[in-house]
């Protein structure tokens, strides 16, 4: 057992929980299998320790993956980065999601399967990160006239649907023959972004010639 820490060493205690945490939840495939006294264990302290900083398991494993989401916001503005053309930007962030699920299933399928009646840290942190990303690149979309005028939130969840549907079974099923790019998901994402544009083409008034 690790001796008792110095003042003010809180914070780092806080961290070192966490990665073990999430050491963890990989090894062992989902969250089921992490305890709290697991991961007190791979730390080094008593498991009262690790409940001075969360509350219980699933207050611990919501952390993990709000931490997670977090640094998955930089990805997402690093994909769309440079992207000129308007229907491009849901590209590249789709395909940023779909890629952070193939490298990360264990923590992706954590995020999702625990659900709640009130908003997670993660909730909070998707919507902040990988959501706002999304909604600006619709609403320009919107603004442009690429995608039809409407409800932001609803397209918004359209494209995530898409992403994550597409990402979700890739890895639940590797087995499948999906290829050993990424390009079957991105066919998809690319099929699915034209449909919405043709939505908004067709939702265009006809242009009467007068003669």
């Amino acid at each position: 057992m690790r001796k008792r820490s110095p003042r003010g060493s809180g914070e780092l205690l806080a961290d070192e929980i966490l990665q073990a945490a999430t050491d963890l939840l990989i090894e062992r495939g989902g969250h089921a299998a992490v305890s709290i006294r697991a991961v007190a264990d791979a730390v080094g302290v008593t498991p009262p320790s690790i409940y001075l900083h969360f509350t219980d398991k699933e207050e611990l494993l919501d952390a993990v993956c709000a931490r997670f989401f977090e640094q998955f916001d930089a990805v997402m503005m690093a994909a769309s980065e440079g992207v000129d053309a308007v229907v491009d930007p849901g590209l590249a962030q789709g395909m940023a999601y779909v890629r952070l699920a193939s490298d990360n299933p264990v923590i992706l399928r954590a995020a999702v399967a625990r659900s709640s009646t009130t908003p997670t840290q993660t909730d909070e942190v998707l919507m902040a990160s990988a959501f706002r990303h999304f909604a600006d690149t619709v609403v320009e979309a919107m603004d442009t006239g690429v995608l039809p005028r409407g409800d932001v939130v609803a397209m918004v969840l359209k494209l995530w649907s898409v992403a994550h549907g597409i990402a979700d079974l890739m890895t639940a099923k590797p087995g499948l023959p999906w290829g050993d790019d990424l390009s079957l998901a991105e066919d998809v994402l690319t099929a699915a972004l034209r449909g919405f544009v043709k939505e908004s083409v067709k939702s265009e008034p006809e242009q009467r010639v007068v003669r």
